[in-house]
């Protein structure tokens, strides 16, 4: 007899509406988040489920933390659990980029913003450090030299996806790919690979269409994000650069300074970083370009997701898919620790923010009952008394 399960479907949305609303720290941080939440103490979703879940949002493309939001959706309620976990994780922070869009154009500057990003970056860094490791020695194994002998390729495959990523500043999906083939050939190698096989199988994935408006600059605010998040895979790391590159270079809408106000908004906004997509679309077009924007980017992840979700849950007991996900886990994990440097090297640039990041960590450790958001606040404050005081 099947298992009840331990949560429904209006729970499930309203703790993505709350991770929405109060989940401070980026794509490291939030997935983290969840794993937190959703496996260790609510244990709503499985260890083994989440993992099929992170390997399958890394593999496809769009911001990391909303595909994994959305398959945690699927995994019990299908496609409406799938849209509704999706929808309640981005609107929070949708509507906040959009009033702080409305403030930027009334008041030509936030250099409050950038006082409270001082502060909030700095303990965010801390955020996702904790975060990283916890994600590390739960995928991988304990920093115990027996513990990493035995998992040695998984921790050179960890250590590869840091190096990468760190050089590189952004998360190489072919790597991942390329980590899951080697764990798979080495620990399981899959029935096909030891006689001929008539018909290997394929997965093909369904394109979608956006609304045709009268206005020209709408037509290209969905192309070009439609592109940003069908084709860059990984974190807000990874689409930053493609953001820049159309936005201010090829299209000229932004400043170089307003393009960095953007990305400090998303920043010191809870949810996933590529909601800077709405700050951005509110800047060039106003509420509807900040709506096409977060439509365009948002929606092909979706679709990658729900298509995938049911082939790739039916096939992730076999032992080899399993050791090609568990490949691909201690990559992505290495990507996300690597990703958490990167940032920190960008975000820690005095004593007082290295202060803050380390502080932040203590606090995590040392207070158990204090909560994400009450640590970001308190740098936030912090952050204005450092920098306007």
């Amino acid at each position: 007899m099947k298992e009840p399960l331990k949560y429904s479907l209006y729970d499930l949305s309203l703790y993505f509406l709350k991770l929405g609303t109060w989940g401070f720290g980026g794509p490291v941080a939030l997935v983290g988040y969840m794993h937190r939440d959703l496996v260790e103490n609510k244990q709503w979703i499985s260890e083994e489920e989440y993992r099929e879940g992170l390997a399958l949002a890394q593999l496809a493309p769009g911001p990391l933390a909303a595909q994994l939001g959305i398959y945690m959706g699927f995994v019990h309620y299908g496609l409406l659990g799938a849209t509704l976990t999706g929808f309640a994780f981005v609107i929070p922070s949708f509507i906040m980029v959009v009033l702080l869009g409305m403030a930027y154009r009334l008041y030509s500057g936030l250099a409050w913003i950038q006082a409270v990003f001082y502060g909030v970056g700095a303990a965010v860094i801390g955020i996702i450090a904790m975060s990283a490791y916890k994600l590390t020695i739960k995928s991988i194994s304990k920093f115990e030299l027996a513990a990493i002998r035995s998992k040695w390729i998984l921790w050179l495959l960890y250590i590869s996806g840091v190096i990468i990523t760190i050089v590189t500043e952004r998360e190489d999906v072919l790597l991942f790919l390329a980590s899951g083939l080697v764990y798979m050939f080495i620990k399981a190698p899959p029935a096909w690979t030891k006689k001929p096989s008539p018909l290997v199988p394929s997965v093909f994935l369904v394109g979608t269409g956006f609304w045709q408006f009268a206005d020209d600059k709408l037509w290209d605010i969905a192309i070009f994000f439609t592109k940003a998040g069908a084709f860059v895979f990984g974190s807000g790391l990874a689409i930053v650069p493609f953001l820049h590159g159309g936005v201010v270079k090829e299209f000229g809408w932004l400043t170089e300074n307003q393009f960095l106000d953007a990305v400090a908004v998303a920043m010191v906004t809870p949810g996933p970083v590529v909601i800077t997509v709405g700050f951005i679309g509110y800047l060039v077009a106003g509420f509807p370009g900040a709506f096409v924007a977060a439509l365009a980017v948002f929606l092909p992840c979706y679709l990658f997701t729900v298509v995938l979700a049911p082939s790739f849950k039916k096939i992730a007991k076999n032992p080899a898919i399993k050791a090609f996900v568990d490949g691909i886990t201690a990559s992505v994990i290495g990507a996300l620790t690597g990703a958490a440097i990167v940032i920190g090297m960008r975000s820690i640039v005095d004593v007082p923010s290295a202060i803050i990041a380390l502080c932040s960590v203590l606090a995590l450790i040392y207070l158990k009952k204090i909560q994400e958001p009450a640590i970001i606040a308190i740098a936030a404050i912090i952050g204005i008394l450092v920098k306007l005081v």
